[in-house]
């Protein structure tokens, strides 16, 4: 009895190992996923808040940890513009912040809070300047005017104020960049970039030379337009000018040389163990060359060689260079040409225009002497002068006041004589200018200062400050209608760049940006 007991306990715990052995396997099959048994309870409290983000992540920002030898620039309070009269920074050429975040200028007073938000302050130490440029602007182009107008001191902030706004309101501008900047190429650039076609910049040594001053500025106002010229008239200069070269050419490199090159090519000049060798060099040298020419009558080119052959001629030429060009058609023999043969050949025994080919098409560079060329490009025309606006720069204000206090005409030369170079090329770009616009019968301004015999922008008027202001605020992109060259020190962080931004800006040749004091 005892032992059948036993054995049905052992038959049981057998059983029930067997079953958790089958359900452990029948677990590890699924992958080892386990029910889980006990389930931990969210405390009562539990919210989506109380998990707090990362700094990096949502929320409010933290504030870095600012490095201890780190420099805290002070806050800046006040630009200022450098007066040279005063060895100075000037007070009335500056703006301030005032209370309530308004912005005082030192020569104007208020400046409305609404535009003084997207103006950098450096800007409105040029406030100035600006307003001069857009006065001189508004006066000679009273009326709704508009053409081509001149600038003289284009790289100074009056004349690049009027650069501007006359290239915005539809001017061509012939721009041109005094002494001071004038050296620098890049600075030219840039202010032939602030105009648009058909305007221009150029340097002061350009407008130096009246005659090719005037040239650029015809060309500017009535469009460069090269098929305007009279070609039926000028076709025959063209054979002319071809004639000489043809006469020219038969008289340097006669028939008797070897090969048509200079006769100083010929001699001998070595050393005497090297003259054995020489002519054999020689031959083999001149070989590349075409040969010398024969005399030609000057009266049988004259009476033969007319229009017609030079057209024949020109299309011998350009058959020959076509086939050089290409390495040879298997027809013409591009070792050999010899225009001048050629040429003496057509005179002696005339060449029929019957037989010439037709024209195969139009080459827009290929130069006919029979057709006038066509135009590439459209031609732009700035229009009648309207103005001319003179900044003037101390070189020009020294170099107009001595020729002004001369009397007589031996006076002036001589007071033009003992100026300076750089005040003798001033006083003669800016008389370029000046006289292009009187012969013109256009007004002439000057800004930040006055000349002799010019009318001189005074004071600004508000209309005129508020066209500066307009221009000089950034738009949303960052961009303004007006743009200028500033270089600003910091005096309030370091006070001693004051005396050296003065310093800087009383140098010669100091350099194509306008100098700022921010305090």
């Amino acid at each position: 009895m005892m032992l059948s007991v036993s054995s049905s306990a052992l038959a049981r715990l057998a059983a029930r190992q067997s079953r958790t052995a089958a359900a452990a396997s029948t677990s590890v099959r699924n992958m080892g996923m386990r029910v889980r048994e006990e389930v931990e309870e969210l405390p009562p409290n539990f919210s989506m808040d109380a998990v707090k983000p990362p700094p990096h992540g949502f929320g409010e920002p933290t504030e870095e940890e600012m490095d201890p030898m780190a420099y805290v620039r002070k806050p800046v309070s006040s630009a200022h513009a450098v007066d040279l009269s005063k060895d100075a920074i000037s007070a009335l050429d500056s703006a301030a912040f005032g209370p309530g975040g308004s912005v005082v200028h030192g020569r104007f007073g208020n400046v409305d809070a609404s535009a003084a938000e997207t103006i950098p302050l450096e800007y409105l130490a040029l406030l100035r300047p600006a307003s001069e440029g857009a006065a001189a602007l508004r006066e000679i182009t009273e009326g709704g005017k508009t053409g081509t107008v001149l600038v003289y001191g284009a790289s100074r902030p009056a004349g690049m104020t009027a650069v501007q706004l006359a290239t915005a309101s539809g001017n061509a501008v012939v721009a041109v960049v005094d002494g001071q900047h004038s050296g620098h190429d890049e600075m030219v650039d840039t202010v032939k970039g602030l105009t648009s076609e058909p305007g221009t910049a150029v340097a002061e040594q350009y407008a130096y030379c009246k005659a090719n001053f005037r040239d650029l500025v015809e060309k500017t106002v009535s469009g460069d337009d090269f098929t305007s010229f009279d070609f039926d008239s000028n076709q025959y200069q063209f054979l002319s000018d071809f004639k000489a070269n043809v006469l020219d050419y038969v008289e340097a490199y006669p028939s008797d040389l070897p090969a048509a090159v200079d006769s100083e090519q010929l001699k001998f000049t070595g050393k005497e163990k090297d003259r054995a060798n020489f002519k054999t060099n020689m031959n083999a040298y001149l070989s590349q060359f075409q040969p010398g020419a024969d005399p030609i009558d000057p009266a049988q080119l004259e009476a033969n060689f007319n229009v017609d052959q030079y057209e024949l001629f020109k299309d011998k030429f350009h058959t020959q260079t076509t086939a050089v060009v290409s390495g040879g058609d298997g027809v013409t023999n591009i070792d050999r040409f010899a225009p001048a043969e050629i040429v003496n050949n057509m005179c002696m025994q005339p060449e029929s225009t019957d037989d010439a080919k037709a024209d195969d098409g139009d080459y827009p560079f290929d130069f006919s002497v029979k057709n006038a060329p066509t135009a590439t490009t459209p031609m732009t025309k700035g229009g009648p002068i309207v103005g001319a606006i003179i900044e003037v720069t101390p070189d020009l204000a020294v170099a107009c006041e001595a020729v002004a206090a001369a009397k007589t005409l031996r006076e002036k030369a001589e007071a033009l004589q003992f100026l300076t170079e750089p005040q003798k090329t001033a006083y003669g770009a800016a008389s370029s200018v000046i006289g292009l616009a009187t012969k013109a019968g256009a007004a002439v301004r000057t800004v930040g200062g006055s000349l002799p015999g010019l009318d001189a922008i005074e004071k600004p008027s508000e209309s005129d400050i508020k066209t500066a202001l307009a221009g000089m605020e950034l738009g949303d992109d960052g961009t303004s209608k007006l743009n200028y060259f500033i270089q600003v020190y910091r005096a309030s962080d370091y006070p001693i760049y004051e005396d050296y931004a003065i310093h800087r800006a009383k140098e010669p040749l100091s350099g194509p940006r306008q100098i700022v004091v921010t305090k």
